[in-house]
Parts: structure tokens; C-alpha cells; sequence
């Protein structure tokens, strides 16, 4: 059988949060897991290196493993990279966006809030977004680069204060109208892996992420695939230094038992 991998892009480790739901739609998939640990973290950057950085990382990563579909799990990257990566490569490629529609439909107060990176709740996409699915609600935006940092801390096994993710949630629960806020969108691939925490600082406030719609999308493309079994995965670092290498235990266990640097 072709055993292409499917191949899972991020800066950092949030888009375990998209292999999860991913795996258990198609556990005899072979997954490929690359991390641009050099250039992490995307969010503080500027949406012209994201641009140049991100097409030339994926075009490498498809010559080495040759995916059959490759998913940029980075909200940032999608927001800013994703035509261009469709238009250099000649293979499917699915992007993650903000849950905001998701959200709209759970929500009662009709007040939710974007909790995203910097360089992702700034882009003209989130507005498109707001505009065509939640034109009667208020959208409140925060973005931290803080966050991002202690949900990559959580999986290298490190204690996080749980007042440090109130004090995150405080960006948009502090905002005119934020006390009204009744769902909180995790945009970005990191956030779920923090969910746990993120729920206990903000009782009665539901949390949602792209996670389970992107599984459905690639179970979807994959429609008429096969494989004999989903193997050893690879996760493969742009750096791979101790602090990667420490990443071990985390990645092993969500299936990724090999690592490499690209």
C-alpha cells in the first residue's frame, strides 16, 4: 500500500493539539510531525518573514517526506502562508483558522472572545471571519506570546502558576464588554493543550478550538486512501538541541517515537 505519511506543520508543538483529533479519525495513518523549532515563535513576528519562511520550510519537509497531504496545525501561518503554500505545492494542503463560527452557535450572551497570538489576531482574515459568521456578536481579540510559551513549558514537563493563565485571560475579560464573554476561541494550535487550565482560571466559560473540524477535513480529502498501518511516527525539528530532545517522552507518547532535524 502507499504509505505517504500525512505531515503536520507547526513552529512549535501546538499543533499536537490538531494530531489528536486527527489520530483518532484515522489511527492507520503514518503521521509526520515537523516543528520549526529556529524560528520559534511565529507570533511575534512579522507577517512578511512568516511569508518567506514558512512556503521554503514546507517545500523542503514534502521533498523529504513526501506527504500525500500536508496541515499547516499553526494559526498563524495559515492566516499568513496558506495561498501561498497551495500555490507552490502540488498536493493538498489544509490551514487552520480561528473557531469563530463554532463558537458563535454555543454562545448566549453573544459576546465571545479570540484568544490568539499577536501576529494572528491582527490579520484582515479574523475580521472576514467576524463579518461573515458573527455579525450580532461582540468580538473581542487578546493576543499572547506568554501563553504560547507556557503551554510549550507544560509538555517539557514544567509547573506553570495557574495565576499566570488568569492574568492572560484578564487581556480580554478586562476589555469593555468582556465580562459578558460566555466562549473564548483558542486560536492558536498551542491553547488546547492548555485548555485544562485555561477552564479552571474561567469558570462557566467554554473554550473552543479547530481541532475536530480539521480532522473531519482531512478525513474528508483522505476519503479514498488507504494504509496498511499507521508505523513509527517522525517528528522532525528545524533545530534539535537539548530542549527538543527533551520534547521526547510527549512526543512518544502521541505517537511520534522517532525524532530528526530537517
Amino acid at each position: 500500500m502507499d504509505q505517504r505519511p500525512i505531515l503536520f506543520f507547526d513552529s512549535g508543538v501546538g499543533g499536537l493539539s490538531i494530531v489528536g483529533p486527527a489520530r483518532a479519525a484515522l489511527p492507520d495513518a503514518p503521521f509526520v510531525y515537523a516543528a520549526d523549532s529556529a524560528g520559534f515563535p511565529y507570533g511575534t513576528k512579522s507577517e512578511t518573514e512568516i511569508a518567506a519562511r514558512v512556503p521554503v520550510l514546507l517545500g523542503r519537509l514534502a521533498e523529504r517526506y513526501r506527504p500525500r497531504l500536508i496541515v499547516i496545525a499553526c494559526n498563524t501561518a495559515s492566516t499568513i502562508a496558506l495561498p501561498v503554500v497551495r500555490a507552490a505545492l502540488d498536493l493538498p494542503v489544509v490551514g487552520t483558522v480561528p473557531a469563530i463560527k463554532p463558537a458563535t452557535l454555543l454562545s448566549k450572551t453573544r459576546t465571545i472572545g479570540v484568544l490568539g497570538t499577536e501576529a494572528t489576531v491582527r490579520q484582515a482574515y479574523v475580521d472576514d471571519l467576524a463579518a461573515k459568521f458573527a455579525g450580532d456578536c461582540t468580538v473581542l481579540r487578546y493576543g499572547s506570546a506568554a501563553l504560547v510559551e507556557m503551554a510549550e513549558a507544560k509538555l517539557h514537563g514544567r509547573v506553570v502558576a495557574p495565576e499566570r493563565y488568569a492574568a492572560m485571560l484578564d487581556g480580554l475579560f478586562s476589555q469593555p464588554g468582556g465580562d459578558a464573554i460566555d466562549v473564548i476561541v483558542n486560536a492558536c494550535t498551542h491553547f488546547p493543550l492548555v485548555e485544562a487550565e485555561l477552564a479552571a482560571a474561567a469558570p462557566g466559560v467554554r473554550f473552543v478550538d479547530g481541532g475536530p473540524g480539521i480532522a473531519r477535513r482531512i478525513v474528508h480529502l483522505m476519503r479514498s486512501e488507504s494504509w496498511s498501518g499507521a508505523g513509527e511516527g517522525v517528528a522532525v525539528f528545524t533545530r534539535l538541541g537539548d530542549e527538543e530532545r527533551a520534547l521526547g517522552p510527549a512526543l512518544a507518547a502521541r505517537g511520534f517515537g522517532r525524532i530528526e532535524q530537517l
